[in-house]
């Protein structure tokens, strides 16, 4: 319109809608490249193959340090429910003054039981002759009952023959191989005899089996017999006395604070040694296979990483003319940088989230999974007297998972960016000369 002057007044500028970020046309540019025609059917084959090992490759990341996980939780669990935070020794003379150092220990503030322990190596055997390896630990009745992996996890029998001083509790592996039940007798022999003129004489006794427990750990079901104190001490010759207390805490990783506390009120010289040290190499073994699974099992991510790059860099080429014409039509440099990066980043964040779905499924199922495939091939994956456990456990870490899935759509993002940069440095004026 004219004004008065007569000059004409300038039109608003409007803004194209091909230089918004991430606008709803660069978003239907990159669907569309998504969906290649038959023509370009390889470039769809090699987005599928990205996204599937990108999927894969997280669901494998977040079921392996699940699997590890587990591992590690039901071990601890397992083994310092059954063996003490902290173990107690003598130095200078035996611990027969036992009774009076378990009640002054129980009354430390952070310790929640204090078990007086007699333990020695014996064969056992059953009904048939046959004989295993034992690990005997004699312990009083009612610290037994505090003991809740084994009081809590009684299979068959019960406590009462053990707490009257005559009874044994066994697993229920070992009483699987001798052939015994509740109830049977159980033979065991123990080097460390009766001293005579022509030496020292093995010492044979048998003892009805009160209980078997199972605490779900094949190494303690199978090779740990809990007898009563007084019984303990007479078979091993050492009356009066014990070789160790051991001391469950409220928190297993507090020991370094308790440690002052346990030899002030003990009086006299002892030893301590705490359950980091006595499975020091166990766990360290542990952390290192974890380590190392994490950063093999990265690297099929990385590869889906660059099959992204190859696909996208692929598609690129053939669209360098459909890039010339957009970028005639008022596209900006940046505009085909986006476009391109959404192009990628689309296969990167739905494979990472359909990896974290199938990862996570297959967790809370791992051990149906587990039986379904034993059943399948006819053995017995994940041998519990190779692993320790009953059952294949599965642990989901919080933060693990957070990270694997900041990793994957990290790699997934810097894939994009050097195809989509190249895209977007495409002069038209080159890709349609020959056009």
């Amino acid at each position: 319109m004219a004004d008065r002057a007569g000059t004409v007044a300038a039109a608003p500028a409007v803004k194209s809608p091909l230089g918004r970020p991430f606008s709803v046309f660069e978003r239907m540019v990159a669907w569309r490249y998504l969906r290649a025609r038959r023509k370009e059917a390889y470039i769809s084959v090699i987005a599928g193959f990205s996204f599937l090992g990108i999927t894969l490759g997280v669901a494998t990341l977040i079921i392996v340090m699940a699997v590890m996980n587990g591992f590690r939780t039901e071990l601890i669990s397992r083994i310092l429910g059954l063996n003490g935070h902290m173990i107690v020794s003598p130095i200078d003379s035996p611990l027969d003054n036992y009774a009076d150092l378990a009640t002054k220990f129980s009354a430390v503030p952070g310790v929640t039981m204090a078990l007086p322990l007699v333990e020695g190596q014996t064969l056992a055997s059953g009904k048939g002759g046959a004989g295993t390896g034992a690990l005997v630990r004699g312990i009083r009745a009612e610290d037994l009952t505090k003991l809740k992996a084994v009081a809590n996890n009684i299979k068959s029998g019960d406590l009462v023959g053990f707490a009257s001083g005559q009874g044994v509790l066994i697993g229920t592996r070992m009483a699987s191989e001798l052939g015994i039940g509740a109830g049977d007798q159980i033979t065991l022999i123990s080097p460390e005899g009766d001293v005579t003129p022509m030496g020292v004489n093995p010492r044979v006794k048998s003892y009805t089996v009160s209980g078997l427990f199972e605490v779900g750990m094949s190494e303690y079901d199978s090779g740990i017999i809990f007898m009563p104190l007084e019984e303990a001490q007479l078979y091993f010759n050492a009356e009066g006395i014990v070789q160790s207390i051991e001391l469950f805490v409220e928190n297993p990783d507090d020991i370094d604070a308790l440690r002052p506390k346990v030899e002030a009120a003990a009086g006299r010289q002892i030893f301590v040694t705490d359950w980091r040290e006595r499975n020091k190499t166990f766990f360290s073994a542990l952390q290192v296979e974890r380590n190392v699974m994490f950063m093999i099992l990265t690297l099929i991510i990385i590869v889906a990483a660059l099959n992204i790059i190859s696909g996208l860099i692929m598609l690129v080429k053939d669209k360098g003319r459909d890039i010339a014409i957009l970028r005639t039509m008022g596209a900006t440099s940046s505009s085909i940088l986006r476009i391109f990066f959404m192009t990628g980043a689309a296969i990167g964040v739905t494979g990472t989230f359909a990896g974290v779905a199938l990862g996570v499924v297959v967790c809370l199922n791992i051990e149906s999974i587990r039986q379904f495939f034993s059943w399948i091939s006819g053995t017995e994956l994940f041998n519990p007297e190779l692993y320790f456990l009953s059952q294949l456990p599965a642990d989901m870490n919080g933060g693990e998972t957070i990270a694997v899935v900041c990793m994957s759509l990290g790699l997934s993002f810097i894939a994009t960016i050097i195809p989509a940069w190249r895209a977007s440095r495409l002069d038209p004026v080159q890709a349609l000369r020959y056009e």
